[in-house]
């Protein structure tokens, strides 16, 4: 005999994932979280903006929230997610996935919500894959305070850099821009110059580090040094999507030149019974950006699970 399938199956356990968890949980759900342990995050010793948890070790977040979804039931696995399938409903219409681990095993449920993130792809620079959630990040709002009035370069990865250093002018009168050797336009230039934005057009080498290991600054190609303590720049995100797509998710061109899933503000996907929240369909979503869309994604996700039952009662 099958077992009875599970309500939800959420795939990826950050912010977004155990926050729909912890919704679903607590409106008695039966709820499996199956996570890989590697946050986009886990490379940083804190994390900030985070109303009540400001400071926090964004390990330490998933840790309490691992503990929460547990304590009301909720189970929450380390595992690698294979593949996911849509299978035969039931008698009410209602949608069923079938997914399967890499270590073989099968899982049935109602519902399916995705939240596996992004991974960020670093410029090929030497040095900086080294330095990466520590001398140098992505996010002015995570960690600009950290570097006040410090000196702040900013790597041109792609045309919102230029938003990028002029929002970090805003915490420090030491930035500098490094374009790697390509032209700024006359506006650009202006706008750098009127704002004090020094720009630094040579070709960079790779990221310095003193011999502990920090940070130092950026060599160039003729050899010379710019000393700085933080080091801002924009990666290509590219989203951990391969089980929506493979669902047959419909996907867009959005965020750069990668396609992306498409979801309704709650997360509804395309594909009937499948959510999505988080850095998979959103690389703008911080720790709580990403937590609020699980929450309303799980809220949602119940809510439609009372439809179904509403069919099948009728139906008798």
């Amino acid at each position: 005999m099958q077992p009875e399938p599970l309500d939800v199956i959420i795939v990826g356990g950050g912010s977004a994932g155990l926050s729909a968890a912890l919704m679903l949980v607590r409106a008695r759900r039966r709820v499996l979280v199956l996570d890989t342990g590697a946050p986009r995050n886990g490379v940083a010793a804190h994390m900030h903006g985070v109303l009540g948890r400001d400071g926090w070790s964004p390990l330490e977040l998933l840790e309490r929230g691992r503990d929460e979804v547990a304590r009301y039931g909720g189970v929450v696995r380390g595992a690698e997610v294979a593949s996911a399938e849509a299978t035969d409903g039931d008698a009410s219409g209602g949608p069923r996935f079938a997914v399967s681990l890499a270590s073989g095993e099968r899982h049935v449920a109602r519902r399916l919500l995705v939240a596996t993130g992004l991974r960020d792809e670093l410029p090929e620079l030497p040095g900086l894959a080294e330095q990466w959630g520590t001398g140098a990040v992505v996010c002015p709002f995570c960690d600009g305070w950290e570097v006040r009035d410090r000196r702040i370069g900013v790597l041109a990865t792609g045309p919102r850099s230029l938003h990028q250093v002029q929002m970090l002018r805003q915490w420090s009168p030491s930035v500098t821009f490094f374009t790697n050797g390509a032209e700024l336009d006359g506006d650009a230039s202006a706008g750098m110059l009127a704002r004090g934005i020094a720009v630094e057009p040579r070709v960079w080498a790779s990221v310095a580090a003193d011999e502990a290991g920090r940070l130092s600054g950026i060599r160039l190609v003729d050899n010379a040094v710019i000393a700085l303590d933080a080091i801002f720049l924009g990666p290509r995100p590219v989203p951990n999507d391969a089980l929506l797509t493979g669902l047959g998710a419909t996907t867009a061109p959005a965020f750069g030149d990668a396609d992306w899933v498409g979801v309704d503000p709650t997360g509804r996907t395309s594909v009937p019974g499948v959510w999505a929240a988080g850095n998979v369909v959103n690389p703008g979503a911080s720790v709580p950006i990403a937590a609020g869309a699980g929450s309303l994604a799980g809220m949602t996700i119940n809510s439609d699970l009372i439809e179904e039952e509403i069919r099948a009662a009728l139906a008798g």
